[in-house]
């Protein structure tokens, strides 16, 4: 940890805070803060806006949250039993940044203090961290290796005010550190939108003029005819291809528009009628006019609601699009499939009303999905590494890599481990069988051949003890042939009942004793 020399809220305090990605933020990143948006801070940071926040949050939250922290700060001492220090610093990296409410002097122990909420302080009294809060405290210990956090929930007295130490969680580090890369990476990739206009409010097309028409017995005075040609104007410049969130706020406000028009219709027909019973031209002409605007309100009314769900639809399209485009890239680079990931678009969408609140919904959604995807394709890489190394040779033991790279590296250690044990045990066994199949059918031979060698021993003799009738010449013995090694160990073996083995380990101790 690096201590940087800054007061915070300070211009160069700030211009420090636009280098590095800061624990502040890391909640909102995780898309874990209920006031600030994942896009939003995208768009801070793409832009370079100095504040993060509005006035009036800087006003009504952070302003009383220095106050509160100096109030509570005795507090804290008094539980740590040292003095705390407020300081900004930076990890050893030269990535993360943070800013403590306080820090002890040998920086083993950082606080970070809260401002009372009914519902942070019921959480803490469960043991719990509130999410908003926990990634900020997180990406402070990694800022910070080997230190804990007093994390403090207060409103300046001893009776408002709740605590837990948090500690470190390895794990959840990597992740958030793993969120900030894909943060960094679509930072990279982020085109800043116009500046976002005020919430739509709807606008009606311009008030038609009153219609006025009276009679008696004919139609003695009417400005029908410009009437009509003012309302057809006007209902043919309506808008029924809602794309914007103020495409559809005007559209919700001509539905209105046009419901009023047909009633006014009505009211000046009725009154029509109520002078005279029949004026065909006054009557059909408001008939015509009123069925074309109730025609233009339902077409309206039903793109209003189409129209919505075809931008939604599209919306949980294009996020499951992204997701799947980023999975399968990284399953290139692993070059194994990757398992599939679940997301729950539509869920996070659900009771999002305008374009940007669902894309925002989306987006974090998104991003939650790619983290949990980075952490899988993490393991799998490791595991892949650890097969390389220590089963190079084997792969073919594995043909379920597929599915058991997923595993937790200890888990896949030991299969692989066990599988390459059973392998060589086979194969020992199977050599040994072979080697064993080899010896006996080397015995069996060497037992024909010593059983054909005595039985052409003994036809011989058998020959020679024979008398030959016929005169025989004085003739000198023919000297017998020396019998040779193999002929040896197959007569021993066939006269004494013995392998082969045994019949050579005769000879070489007869050889032995002899040479000595």
């Amino acid at each position: 940890m690096k201590i940087m020399n800054l007061k915070q809220g300070s211009p160069e305090w700030l211009a420090h805070r636009r280098q590095y990605m800061n624990a502040s933020e890391a909640s909102i990143m995780m898309s874990a803060s209920p006031n600030v948006s994942r896009d939003e801070l995208l768009h801070m940071k793409a832009t370079g806006l100095d504040r993060e926040f509005s006035d009036w949050f800087q006003k009504n939250v952070l302003d009383r949250g220095h106050e509160v922290e100096a109030q509570a700060r005795p507090i804290a001492e008094q539980i740590i039993g040292e003095e705390l220090y407020p300081i900004s610093a930076v990890d050893d990296d030269g990535w993360l940044a943070a800013s403590y409410d306080g820090q002890t002097m040998l920086g083993d122990i950082n606080w970070e203090c809260k401002q009372w909420n009914k519902a942070k302080a019921a959480e803490v009294a469960e043991g719990k961290v509130p999410e908003c809060d926990y990634w900020q405290l997180q990406h402070q210990l990694a800022v910070n290796p080997g230190s804990k956090t007093l994390y403090m929930v207060t409103d300046g007295t001893e009776e408002n005010t709740v605590h837990i130490w948090v500690e470190a969680n390895e794990a959840d580090i990597k992740r958030m550190k793993d969120g900030w890369k894909q943060f960094e990476a679509d930072l990279a990739a982020y085109v800043p939108k116009q500046p976002e206009a005020p919430a739509p409010e709807g606008r009606a097309p311009d008030a038609l003029p009153a219609l006025s028409v009276q009679v008696t017995g004919m139609v003695t005075a009417s400005n029908l005819a410009e009437f009509e040609a003012q309302a057809r104007a006007t209902l043919a410049n309506i808008n029924t291809d809602l794309q914007t969130d103020e495409d559809f706020a005007n559209a919700e406000k001509t539905v209105k528009y046009c419901k009023e028009v047909e009633s006014r219709l009505d009211a000046t027909k009725e009154s029509v009628l109520g002078q005279m019973q029949t004026v065909d031209e006054v009557v059909r002409s408001i008939d015509s006019i009123k069925e074309e605007t109730r025609q233009i309100r339902l077409k309206l009314d039903k793109a209003v609601k189409q129209q919505k769900e075809s931008r939604k639809l599209e919306i949980l399209t294009n996020a499951k699009q992204q997701l799947a485009d980023y999975i399968g890239s990284l399953s290139q680079d692993l070059g194994v499939c990757m398992p599939d990931i679940q997301a729950d678009f539509a869920g996070a969408m659900k009771g999002k009303k305008t374009i940007k609140s669902l894309e925002s919904a989306a987006n974090d959604e998104l991003a939650k999905a790619k983290l949990d995807a980075k952490q899988i394709a993490d393991v799998i890489a490791f595991n892949l590494q650890q097969l390389a190394e220590h089963g190079g040779g084997f792969e073919f033991l594995f043909p379920d890599i597929q599915h058991i790279a997923t595993k937790p590296a200890d888990d896949f250690a030991a299969v692989v481990k066990s599988r390459i044990a059973e392998h060589k045990e086979a194969e020992a066994r199977r050599v040994e069988a072979e080697r064993e199949r080899i010896r006996r059918e080397e015995e069996a031979r060497a037992q024909r051949e010593a059983q054909a060698q005595i039985a052409t021993h003994r036809a011989a003799e058998q020959k020679a003890q024979a008398p030959d009738p016929r005169p025989q010449a004085a003739t000198k013995p023919a000297a017998k042939r020396a019998p040779t090694r193999s002929e040896i160990i197959a007569v021993l073996c066939a006269h004494f009942g013995a392998d082969s083995s045994t019949v050579m380990g005769w000879i070489e101790a007869i050889q032995t004793e002899m040479a000595a």
